[in-house]
């Protein structure tokens, strides 16, 4: 890395010839009314129009993407960046590329990623659509700072300053709109420091419709941030689903429960015990969307994660299943004695499903167990090598 450029303004490029002009010249007024080291980067991803000719004439850095999508050409114009540190935003004249100096002076102070605010910097009228403005960003905010524990207001703000070894470290692989959304949360899994800063949001200069489009992209970032949270996804529900399950399967099989005039039995017996089944696999996609996840680059590793192999094993896991199922088999066998007590003629409901009801659930639990012990070995064969 050239160590002469210290900011690297990357913007990324599909036909923009209407405002990129504008915003070149802006950047450049920066870069030398602050005497700052700095190259402005195009991140091109396949403009048809005029836009690559404006680029060259004013003299910016040239970056061609071939990949498609917004995170692609962001990453091929971070990748060719030489500056120590990099700031990107869309070329659409919405942000002000002549005031980025609040930017630069966090990653001077040593922050790794500089998020903007526009909800604290202002909105100008028209310039972001009614539902991303009260819907679409508070609610997927909200969800990012639930799920991370991230203090961010605007985790889709366009206009971010970041020092290029923690975009290293940051190891990002999705290449569409959610590639905003990864750069937040992985700097948080990394533990790398980040700062915020208010920035004025104005009307996109351009005549054509923005590229964004508000439910796909939405979803996109939902799905973003549902699936690199698998304790929010799986986790929690598990542990809901088999504590409740749990406590009131016990209590049912050992009396029914009568509360007001509404009377819990055998059959609500059932529902608990499925619900039990349903927690455990609630946790077993738990463990192994976090295997996939770190095992993949997707997801950094931590000493919980090194320390889950130490817990969970083979071994212990062909135990465990093996007693459960058994403990299935002598409850089956049980049933068919009372069974048999009656001369294998008609039973009373609701004392046999006591018995009957608990041997299927634990056959079921215990074979699952042994099922489950064994791929996740096979699991731990890769995170050893």
């Amino acid at each position: 890395m050239d160590s002469k450029i210290e900011l690297s303004i990357v913007m990324p490029c599909l036909n923009e010839e209407e405002t990129l002009g504008v915003c070149i010249k802006k950047a450049q007024h920066f870069i030398d009314s602050n005497k700052i080291s700095g190259e402005i980067i195009i991140a091109d991803n396949g403009s048809t129009d005029t836009s690559i000719s404006i680029a060259k004439q004013l003299g910016a850095r040239l970056v061609h993407v071939k990949e498609k999508g917004y995170g692609n050409a962001l990453k091929g114009g971070i990748n060719a960046a030489k500056g120590v540190y990099v700031i990107m935003a869309d070329a659409d004249d919405s942000y002000d590329f002549e005031s980025l100096m609040p930017f630069l002076k966090k990653l001077r102070e040593g922050h790794d990623l500089v998020m903007g605010n526009r909800f604290k910097g202002g909105i100008k009228k028209g310039a972001m659509p009614f539902l991303h403005k009260y819907l679409g960003n508070p609610v997927l905010s909200f969800i990012g700072r639930l799920f991370f524990k991230i203090n961010i207001g605007d985790f889709h703000c366009g206009l971010r300053g970041f020092s290029k070894e923690a975009y290293n470290k940051m190891n990002l692989k999705t290449t569409g709109m959610e590639f905003a959304s990864e750069m937040i949360v992985k700097s948080k899994l990394n533990n790398l420091s980040i700062a915020e800063v208010p920035t004025v949001l104005h009307k996109d200069g351009r005549s054509r419709p923005p590229h964004l489009n508000t439910w796909s992209d939405g979803w996109r970032h939902l799905r973003f941030l549902l699936l690199y949270s698998p304790k929010w996804v799986f986790l929690y529900p598990s542990l809901f689903l088999l504590i409740f399950g749990l406590v009131s399967s016990t209590i049912l099989i050992i009396k029914p429960v009568a509360i007001v005039n509404i009377m819990f039995d055998v059959h609500t017996l059932l529902y608990t015990a499925s619900m039990t089944l349903i927690g455990f696999q609630f946790f077993v996609f738990y463990a192994l969307t976090k295997i996939f996840a770190v095992e993949n680059g997707l997801l950094p590793k931590s000493n919980r994660y090194n320390n889950l192999f130490k817990y969970l094993n083979l071994e212990r896991g062909l135990v465990s299943g093996a007693i459960i199922l058994l403990i299935g088999v002598i409850l089956s066998i049980k049933g068919l004695f009372f069974w048999e007590s009656v001369n294998f003629g008609s039973l009373n409901p609701s004392d046999t499903f006591r018995i009957v009801i608990p041997a299927v659930f634990t056959i079921l639990l215990g074979i699952q167990i042994i099922l489950f012990s064994l791929f996740f070995s096979i699991l731990s064969l890769k995170s050893k090598t």
